[in-house]
């Protein structure tokens, strides 16, 4: 996968891809921020050299990933009525390249909640 759209692909599972804060500049997305630093998410696939938790093998089960599953990504998955665990799921399903691919082309940064 190009570089470029890997890193539109949040630690998380969110697509930055269609954010428009990223889109115009404003923002590096998810993996060169270090704005963001506060992030153990984010944290974690850097230390381990992942792209995203779907590349995780110690976790199958999220649920039972306290740095995915913690309070900081609950806050933000209310906010954004977001569904990280599908994102996450998601790509582990169907790969970063083609995930990339099916968020741009609907214009999401997430899968809601339903």
């Amino acid at each position: 996968m190009e570089n470029k759209k890997l890193k539109t692909i949040g630690a998380c599972g969110l697509y930055c891809g269609a954010c428009r804060k990223y889109q115009s500049g404003k923002c590096p997305g998810c993996h060169d921020n270090e704005n963001v630093s506060w992030c153990d998410i984010r944290k974690c696939c850097i230390e381990r050299n992942i792209t995203s938790c779907a590349d995780c093998t110690d976790f199958s089960d999220l649920k039972a990933c306290r740095k995915f599953n913690n309070f900081m990504g609950k806050v933000m998955g209310v906010l954004l009525n977001s569904n990280r665990f599908a994102c996450i799921y998601r790509i582990r399903e169907i790969g970063h390249e083609a995930f990339a691919a099916e968020m741009d082309e609907k214009g999401l940064q997430t899968l809601k909640r339903r």
